[in-house]
């Protein structure tokens, strides 16, 4: 999954549309689907652009929602977000020691350009990904040893130990299937017009405004996709992204404000939609600043914020305060994780212990034009001035925002993470793992144990065993509090009648292979 500031979150391969889901509408049913239709543009309201096309260098989700229309993996999710399936692979075997993975490819599957996809074109692919360990996704194939292009249809992956997460690892956007040596281009000219086998190809770019993708009429899933193409304009500010679904301007309000999601619906034909989520909203500690190298410091904070005032004032009840690391639709989530809730006695216990037992003066960043996510950031100035914590609430452009994340240019920030694959090792290896593409979330946390305890669940391919090690992480991470968990919440959007089969995976990805729109 992925990283979000704007309210939820992550991305996907192939049509889910087993996801359930659930809606509100005031002002009549919705229109009878009927038969698919072919035709037409898809509008998106969006709060913030993309920030690049390259699937194996960029974390936010604005830009995997995209790209990950245009190029696939081997493998994909299933609709309940849990196990894997073959999307550009056909299946695989593993041999009795659990390191050479033999992988049979989809015959006939062609890039946009009418190139057949081979071999090559995956070793090429992968290879690329695992090169890119220090700045991009590469750490999620740290156990491959080698990629062979075996046969022309046939890949063998060699591993340096056993890895329980390879299949899921496949799935990942990051090893999406691109063109061997990127058609003759550089890594830079290939991005700027990216090529794969998806069910849509790269239209126009007007950065800041729109990104357009139209229909690869080449798709190897014959007669789709439905629709002619996709836009997805920039609308920061939420209110206008919910006037312009209600009034047709765009067909999809994507993370509508939970102050006015069961609005949305009411006297126009649009349902708002929430779906089953792996989303944690969380407020991140730069340990790089004074004073949150002191794990005292970060433990009290977590203490004084009043997660069910959060979830009441900015979530309308719609969310669960967060107790741990993993989220609950997560293989190994463990609900009896001792995650630090509003607790006054140990709020003020931590304080007196820390190196600023007298409070001191911080900022919160987080990104303009998100009422949620000021409101959330209001809630906790409030707590932490309880304490004598000085809080100034620093807003940026969604983009500049996140930016200044990524630099670990802040104090504290509000974020957000989605799965992407159904392992928790995507994220607990970007969370925890200094050196898993992103120091440690941002935030710069290091703990010796807690890196010892992932890296032996990644290796080991038995069940209770990787429970087990993935429970005493969740312990681990809890008590050092590099993050104050907030909530889990659903995701919101506010989508059309006329919008068929749009479905959110729980993942956070929304394929659009299957969605069509009716007349």
């Amino acid at each position: 999954m992925s990283m979000v500031t704007v309210g939820a979150l992550a991305v996907s391969g192939a049509a889910l549309s087993g996801c359930a889901s659930s809606s509100t509408k005031s002002g009549g049913a919705s229109k009878s689907a009927g038969a698919p239709v072919h035709g037409g543009n898809l509008t998106i309201a969006r709060a913030q652009d993309a920030k690049s096309m390259n699937n194996i260098l960029t974390f936010d989700n604005s830009s995997i929602f995209i790209f990950e229309q245009i190029m696939e993996p081997l493998f994909t999710v299933t609709a309940d977000g849990k196990a894997t399936k073959p999307l550009l692979a056909t299946g695989y075997k593993v041999s009795a020691d659990k390191k050479t993975y033999t992988i049979n490819l989809r015959k006939g599957v062609k890039f946009s350009t009418g190139k057949e996809m081979t071999s090559a074109d995956v070793k090429f692919s992968i290879d690329q990904d695992t090169k890119h360990a220090s700045t991009g996704w590469g750490f999620i194939n740290s156990a491959i040893q080698q990629v062979q292009a075996a046969g022309k249809y046939t890949v063998v992956i060699k591993l340096k130990h056993a890895w329980a997460p390879l299949i899921a690892d496949l799935a990942l956007f990051s090893n999406a299937i691109v063109p061997n040596n990127y058609d003759g281009k550089t890594m830079a000219e290939f991005y700027q017009a990216p090529v794969g086998t998806g069910p849509f190809k790269w239209g126009q770019w007007k950065r800041g405004e729109y990104l357009k993708l139209v229909a690869n009429t080449g798709y190897w899933q014959k007669g789709k996709p439905y629709l002619d193409s996709v836009t997805w304009n920039v609308v920061p500010d939420s209110n206008t992204r919910k006037l312009q679904v209600q009034g047709g301007q765009a067909d999809i309000d994507e993370y509508p404000d939970w102050s006015t999601f069961k609005s949305l619906g009411t006297g126009s034909n649009v349902i708002a939609k929430t779906f089953p989520s792996t989303e944690l909203d969380y407020l991140a500690f730069n340990e790089k600043k004074k004073p949150f190298q002191d794990v005292h410091v970060r433990r009290a904070i977590s203490a004084m914020i009043d997660r069910s005032a959060i979830n009441k004032a900015v979530l309308f009840g719609n969310g669960t305060p967060a107790n741990s690391l993993l989220m609950p639709g997560v293989p190994f989530y463990q609900k009896s994780t001792p995650g630090i809730m509003k607790n006054d006695a140990l709020a003020k216990k931590e304080l007196a212990a820390s190196s600023v037992p007298k409070g001191f003066s911080t900022t919160l960043l987080i990104p303009s034009g998100d009422a949620s996510k000021l409101s959330t950031a209001q809630i906790i100035q409030n707590d932490l001035q309880q304490y004598n914590i000085k809080v100034t609430i620093k807003q940026l452009d969604p983009t500049a925002n996140h930016n200044a994340q990524q630099n670990m240019q802040y104090d504290m920030g509000l974020s957000a993470w989605t799965m992407d694959i159904p392992d928790p090792d995507e994220w607990t290896s970007f969370a925890i793992d200094p050196d898993g593409g992103a120091k440690s979330a941002y935030t710069n946390y290091r703990s010796a144990e807690a890196i010892k305890l992932n890296r032996q669940a990644q290796q080991s391919v038995d069940h209770s065993t990787r429970a087990e090690l993935y429970n005493q992480l969740q312990d681990v991470v809890a008590h050092d509090a590099p993050f104050a968990f907030l909530y889990y919440a659903p995701y919101a959007y506010g989508v059309s009648d006329k919008v068929q089969n749009f479905n959110v995976t729980p993942l956070g990805n929304y394929p659009l292979t299957d969605v069509w729109k009716s007349k």
